[in-house]
């Protein structure tokens, strides 16, 4: 058994505040016994206000959140996935939306950027374009050796392209990690199914940490940090306030559920698609 950490934060405009509760985070993690912690999408800053927010964009190597979040893990000992985080792609104004996974000595061991962009316009009339301030990341799947077992690494709107799963499963990941800032109308809806329906699609556990509630710059999030377990079932399911949870991963789980079920043995390639009248 693997007792991880999950901080469902309530991130806002203000880096070094944000970096303060992560570092606490950290601190609480380990002192709960957790051998990795999970953090959520957009940790080092969640702000609307672009000229505001412009002002605090930096380069990974410059980047005062991420060099605080290794100093902790470091300092404690402890694996940390930082869900993401905003930062200067070096190509003009455009970001990355990033996540990285922290060794206990402080190390980066991987890097993975948002492939797909949220650009949708909701019947409740809430509009976002992604696209606009962060370019996509290159096509290639990630997958690294953490105290979860082989880590793939996905972030937040990638939930909805399952194609991208199965290559993480595929590749060989035991646990994907799906950290998210899921807004409300949507999280209600379909948070929860797509992440269970992911988990048992591959036999393997999803972990998702999310960031929760309203937040300084005006926006609501859903929240509702989860993990599930490769039948679907839930080992963990947050509410909708910031805080700690806790959850065990037995990874010996695995090989049990894909061998009631097979269905990774039983894939194959599609073939093209025939339209006849």
């Amino acid at each position: 058994m693997t007792r991880i950490a999950l901080y469902q934060a309530q991130t806002g405009i203000d880096p070094a505040r944000n970096a303060e509760d992560l570092v606490a985070a950290v601190r609480a993690a380990k002192a709960g016994g957790a051998a990795m912690l999970f953090t959520p999408e957009m940790s080092n800053l969640l702000d609307k206000e672009r000229a505001r927010a412009s002002a605090h964009w930096r380069l990974e190597e410059e980047e005062p959140v991420l060099a605080a979040v290794r100093d902790a893990a470091a300092r404690e000992g402890l694996w940390v996935h930082l869900g993401s985080l905003a930062v200067r792609s070096g190509e003009g104004d455009r970001l990355a939306n990033r996540a990285f996974v922290i060794d206990p000595s402080g190390a980066i061991r991987a890097r993975y950027d948002k492939l797909h962009l949220f650009d949708v316009d909701l019947p409740t009339g809430e509009s976002w374009r992604e696209s606009a301030v962060y370019l996509p990341g290159a096509a290639t799947v990630v997958v690294r050796d953490t105290p979860v077992g082989a880590l793939g690494l996905t972030i937040c709107y990638d939930l909805r392209f399952p194609a991208l799963f199965a290559a993480l499963a595929e590749a060989g990941a035991e646990t994907i990690v799906v950290p998210a800032a899921f807004i409300v109308p949507t999280g209600q809806a379909h948070w929860s199914i797509l992440l269970r329906a992911r988990a048992i699609e591959a036999g393997l556990f999803v972990v998702a940490a999310a960031q929760a509630g309203t937040h300084e710059d005006g926006r609501t999030t859903y929240g509702h940090s989860l993990v599930a377990g490769p039948w679907g079932e839930l080992l963990l399911e947050m509410d909708g306030a910031p805080g700690l949870g806790f959850a065990e991963i037995d990874r010996a789980r695995i090989a049990e559920v894909r061998g009631r079920v097979p269905a990774l043995k039983h894939r194959r390639p599609i073939p093209p698609v025939r339209v006849v009248d």
